[in-house]
């Protein structure tokens, strides 16, 4: 709930509550009316019987499910602010994916099916009452514009509740299929008049209605035409396959997918023309291609020429589907793997003008032409094919494959070394006289000196020494007690002599370890110049009895991590953007740490956290005021170093917290976290779900 119990958004939850305690009874209450109307209205004995069991069952159990219905949606209210929690209760339906359906049984393929049917009637029934409560709800959150998920009453948000509260009572799954059916017009009513009470209460709470954001639909683009001559004189048209009266439901597309609409015997000898089961599975398997390919073409992500390629390759793949109705879900069938390869390829460019796509065209256009004028069955050419377009892809990518090797292997040194150096901070930090040294030493000691440290003991046990007594890690170490204690000017100030004794040491060790990591002299020479400051105060200061002078007190906030640094070799072999470059602040000075713009309210269009990105995922990232499409190709093991490629072979690697950077300032947009034909086929299932809810 929010941090504010009268503002009106917790008045409206609250009210929510109040009225679902009357509205879910009074459902129940309806169904139970409709189902004995149902059974004595029934034709037939059976059907009459199947009623009166739901409304047996029903009444036994009427009083615990609106207890557990209820306290659902009370958990849904309670956890409103959890975004994560929301989204986490539509997923199954609004995010179904193609793999998700494959790992389905035939019961979970019927309860997702029921309740987009529920989801698809309420809707219907409580539609214009839903908007305007949602447009009310979200300025009640302190939204400018309607963002329906964060609505906790949303029908997807209520469907879910009761789907859990069934979930928990032991009844017959055909009966509470029953229930679902029979109760979705009467629960939408209930809906209906839930969003217009709610409305008006914000309304009477002066609550204006948050504005829409207009989308404009992306035009359709009328599909390819490919000339007759051009056409596989065999190819069957996919109206000839579908019918025009093809609809792929849910339940068909899994029964394709595990194989339940083939005969036993596996014989086809209706060449899929008639009704059989074989005929079955390639008129599904068509409209799946046709869907499929439907989706890529339409994608806006590829650029247009591709998208013509693709569109020219169609009557090849409903071929292909006659003989292998299920090729394009093995990840592995030369086919299916074919077009990931060209879809996914096309990624890499934003323009015919960049580099390498007119050879990328290229070999495309000689698989297109193969396929329009085929010299053998297409189950034995797609494998050659396939073979070319990948072994032109190895060609490239080993020409590039020695640059992307090492920065990988700089990545990951520059990731041990961080690693270690944040121990060694760790070390430095559990000293004593750690907390009263100013804020510039510390750190300076738990960053950059930490990494000096770090290399050096990364050094020995590369050359697999064992750790001598004047190794340099152990002499950079060393200088610790007299660093800490010269910073101090209470301290210096009363031994002198010391102080003079020390400092020549003291600042050959300090040069010598930055120079030992090439550490930028700029920043080096800041902080010296800082330091040689509190020795000449010290060494001024004079002493008065038994006065002593006082150290100004540290600052009682140091930064959580140090900035991330590399040496200009590694920065140049990897195409390091520093961290620095995207937010800034001078070193070695003794002020409070910038405020990180991920601990401010994320920009509610904002991409998915940096976390969330996979290698293989392409992204957009402006550098110097330019949009580069890049492929992530490398996570360091941590996941404290991500590197990304370019097309043309370049390298670019950032931090976590630099990726995360470019994220929040809008200069990194991921175009595709998924391959092509893996979204398209999400759609496809997502189509059919919705086509099941018609029913």
């Amino acid at each position: 709930m929010s941090a504010r119990t009268d503002s009106p958004f917790d008045t409206c939850l609250v009210e929510a509550l109040v009225l679902t305690r009357g509205w879910v009874p009074r459902w129940l209450g309806k169904l139970l009316e409709t189902l004995h109307q149902r059974e004595t209205s029934a034709s037939n004995l059976n059907e009459k019987q199947v009623f009166s069991q739901a409304r047996t069952v029903l009444a036994s159990h009427r009083d615990l499910l609106a207890g557990r219905f209820i306290a659902e949606i009370s958990q849904v209210v309670q956890h409103s602010s959890a975004t994560q929690k929301n989204a986490a209760t539509a997923r199954s339906l609004k995010s179904l994916s193609f793999d998700d359906l494959e790992l389905m049984d035939h019961q979970q393929v019927q309860e997702t099916v029921e309740r987009a049917r529920v989801q698809q009637v309420i809707k219907m029934a409580a539609e214009e009452e839903l908007v305007a409560f949602n447009a009310r709800l979200c300025r009640a959150q302190g939204h400018e514009v309607v963002r329906n998920e964060t609505n906790p009453l949303r029908p997807e948000a209520v469907v879910g509740a009761l789907m859990k509260a069934l979930s928990g009572l032991h009844v017959d799954e055909a009966v509470r299929a029953l229930w679902l059916h029979v109760g979705a017009v009467s629960l939408g009513n209930e809906l209906q008049q839930f969003y217009r009470s709610l409305t008006m209460l914000l309304d009477g709470m002066g609550v204006q209605p948050a504005g829409y954001v207009v989308v404009q639909a992306a035009k359709a683009r009328p599909a390819a035409s490919v000339a007759p001559s051009a056409a596989r004189p065999d190819s069957v048209s996919a109206t000839a396959m579908l019918g025009n009266d093809a609809l792929l439901t849910l339940d068909h597309l899994h029964q394709l997918l595990v194989g339940n609409l083939e005969h036993s015997d596996g014989a086809a000898s209706d060449q899929g023309m008639s009704g059989s089961g074989n005929a079955m599975v390639r008129t599904l398997a068509a409209e799946v291609v046709t869907l499929m390919l439907r989706r890529i073409v339409e994608d806006q992500r590829l650029l247009q020429p591709v998208r013509d390629m693709v569109q020219r390759i169609k009557p090849a793949l409903l071929q292909l589907a006659r003989s292998d109705p299920r090729f394009f879900a093995d990840r592995h069938n030369p086919a299916r793997h074919l077009l990931d390869a060209i879809t996914t390829q096309s990624l890499a460019f934003t323009s015919e003008q960049d580099p390498g796509f007119v050879a990328y065209a290229q070999r495309v256009h000689e698989i297109v032409m193969a396929l329009q004028a085929p010299t053998q069955s297409l189950p034995e050419l797609m494998p050659v094919l396939l073979q070319r377009f990948t072994e032109a892809d190895a060609a490239i990518a080993s020409t590039q494959a020695p640059k992307r090797g090492l920065a990988m292997k700089t990545l990951l040194r520059v990731e041990q070394r961080r690693l270690l150096a944040e121990r060694v901070a760790t070390e430095v930090q559990a000293r004593n006289d750690f907390a009263r040294a100013p804020g510039v030493v510390r750190r300076f000691l738990t960053g950059p000196w930490a990494q000096v440290v770090a290399q050096a003991r990364l050094d020995t046990v590369a050359h697999g020494e064992a750790l001598p007594a004047d190794a340099a890690a152990h002499r950079y170490m060393s200088v610790l007690p007299d660093l800490l204690w010269s910073s101090q000017l209470a301290q210096t100030s009363l031994n002198r002599p010391r102080l003079i004794k020390i400092i020549p040491g003291l600042l050959r060790t300090l040069h010598e370890g930055l120079d030992a990591i090439d550490y930028p002299r700029p920043q080096a020479e800041s902080f010296f110049q800082t330091l040689m400051g509190l020795y000449e105060a010290a060494y001024k200061t004079e002493r008065s009895g038994s006065d002593s002078p006082q150290d100004n007190p540290p600052s009682r906030q140091d930064p959580d991590e140090y900035e991330p640094w590399m040496q200009p070799n590694e920065a140049r072999d990897t195409g390091f953007m520093e961290d620095l470059a995207i937010e800034t602040h001078p070193a070695f000075m003794d002020t409070q740490p910038m405020a990180r713009l991920d601990d401010l309210d994320d920009d509610e269009t904002a991409d998915p956290p940096a976390a969330t990105l996979t290698v293989g995922c392409w992204v957009d990232l402006m550098q110097q005021d330019q949009w580069l499409r890049c492929q992530l190709s490398w996570a360091s093991p941590h996941g404290t170093m991500f590197l990304f490629t370019t097309a043309d072979g370049r390298s670019i690697s950032l931090t976590q917290h630099g990726l995360e950077r470019l994220q929040a300032l809008g200069r990194l947009r991921v175009v595709a976290d998924h391959g092509v034909v893996d979204e398209a086929l999400d759609a496809v299932v997502r189509q059919a779900l919705r086509n099941s809810g018609r029913g």
